[in-house]
């Protein structure tokens, strides 16, 4: 894949030597940061560049971009590889650096004009977009190795920390300001225990979780100063905590994974912990401000103020909406639930609060979530999926909207579409349809 990505970085700069850029990347924490590395590894060479964050791409989209200005070279980031039909019959080369999945005889049909770099076309290596833009950057320069620090960003937030691939152990080992310590996969790591602990999602302690006085009683029995962070804990502090913790959960019937690598980066001059980065970052663009999420990236001092606020006001947006979920009726069959949440919960984070709900404790390993919200005359649908079960949510999704305008993205524990409102019913009668003949399969 290196190798090709030197050659797709050759001609496209041949392409825009006396051109400029416009760089379409996608909304989310990946999509950010790849439009960020992107972005600065232009700027390093003096090309004119401009940068469009889409929720996703669809006809009227794309269109929009053919039309924008003749002269410009279009680069898509992290996104796609799931719209090669709008490609079709296109004089000027387009570019696209992405690692969702793809339908390679549609490539077939395209390949005249499309340039692409796409981990699933060169094996099972995986990265993320941001990983792909990295290498695309040390294409254009070696100097570009400093972005390294965005691509990581660009890799938790894709939830790629698990099971490295090659180019993301590379990516890490190239990354000079980050540092990855053993301990429990609480977030965050760089906050308080006090708080990290009563607040945590990612592991549940029971009689701990939720409640400071359970807290107080653990961090006292285990000899450990509320105050100090994760990060700062000692080996022994460490271990005292997670033998306490498992104690805790002995009854417990879910048994995930507690104790994992915590990535912390210098950003901002400041060791942060990179899921809270990734999060912070996913905040901002989901409520409206990809440009401030974009200059957060870039660690612009004004947006970081403007990003932690904002980040602030995304937290009680997702307490409203796991609130709003309670109240929704639900459409739920054996191994699925449906929650269609029409205008009563935000298009843009619809996909965070089925992620939150796949993880939580109210689903068996297995369950495909579906979550639903109006976005004008569209439909954003998210799918995930609770535990670790190996459905392919991308393909149900593509079996149901087969005769619906529409196009699916995402990957196969994670995808999502947008369709037309007006075919809500059609799409909810087949989506059940579909969930049913999937769970007598397996």
């Amino acid at each position: 894949m290196i190798k090709a990505i030197k050659k797709f970085t050759e001609e496209f700069l041949k392409q825009i030597k006396d051109k400029p850029v416009r760089i379409i990347s996608h909304y989310d924490t990946d999509g950010i940061s790849s439009a960020a590395i992107v972005g600065k590894a232009l700027q390093r060479i003096d090309k004119k560049f401009s940068i469009r964050i889409v929720k996703g791409l669809d006809k009227e989209i794309i269109n929009q971009e053919l039309k924008r200005n003749g002269r410009e070279v279009l680069l898509f980031t992290d996104l796609a590889s799931g719209s090669l039909d709008y490609f079709q019959n296109l004089k000027n080369p387009i570019f696209i650096l992405d690692h969702h999945e793809i339908n390679k005889q549609k490539l077939k049909k395209v390949k005249q004009n499309v340039r692409i770099i796409n981990p699933h076309l060169f094996g099972n290596e995986e990265t993320c977009g941001a990983g792909i833009c990295y290498f695309f950057a040390k294409a254009i320069s070696p100097d570009n190795v400093d972005l390294a620090k965005l691509a990581v960003i660009g890799i938790i937030g894709d939830r790629q920390e698990n099971n490295l691939s090659k180019f993301n152990q590379q990516i890490i080992k190239e990354a000079k300001e980050l540092i990855i310590k053993k301990g429990l996969l609480i977030f965050s790591a760089t906050r308080p225990l006090k708080y990290s602990l009563e607040y945590s999602t990612s592991i549940y302690i029971p009689g701990v979780t939720g409640s400071s006085i359970g807290v107080v009683e653990l961090l006292r029995e285990t000899r450990i100063d509320p105050n100090k962070t994760l990060y700062e804990l000692s080996d022994e502090e460490m271990s005292r905590l997670i033998t306490a913790i498992l104690v805790k959960r002995a009854s417990y019937d879910k048994k995930e994974e507690i104790v994992g690598n915590i990535y912390l980066l210098k950003f901002f001059n400041q060791l942060e912990d990179v899921r809270e980065l990734s999060v912070l970052i996913n905040a901002c663009s989901r409520l409206g401000y990809p440009d401030i999420a974009l200059s957060f990236c870039l660690e612009n001092e004004r947006a970081k103020q403007e990003a932690q606020e904002i980040y602030i006001r995304y937290k009680q947006e997702l307490i409203s909406a796991l609130r709003e979920v309670e109240k929704i009726n639900k459409i739920e069959g054996n191994g699925f639930v449906i929650i269609n949440a029409k205008d009563k919960i935000k298009d843009t984070i619809i996909g965070t609060i089925c992620s939150i709900l796949s993880s939580s404790l109210n689903y068996e390993s297995g369950t495909i979530l579906i979550g639903m919200a109006y976005n004008g005359d569209k439909i954003k649908v998210s799918a995930r999926i609770a535990g670790h079960d190996s459905k392919n949510l991308k393909e149900i999704l593509e079996r149901v909207v087969v005769n619906l305008e529409a196009e699916v993205g995402g990957h196969q524990r994670a995808a999502g579409c947008l369709i037309r409102k007006q075919d809500e019913e059609k799409f909810l009668e087949a989506l059940k349809r579909n969930l049913e003949v999937e769970i007598v399969k397996i």
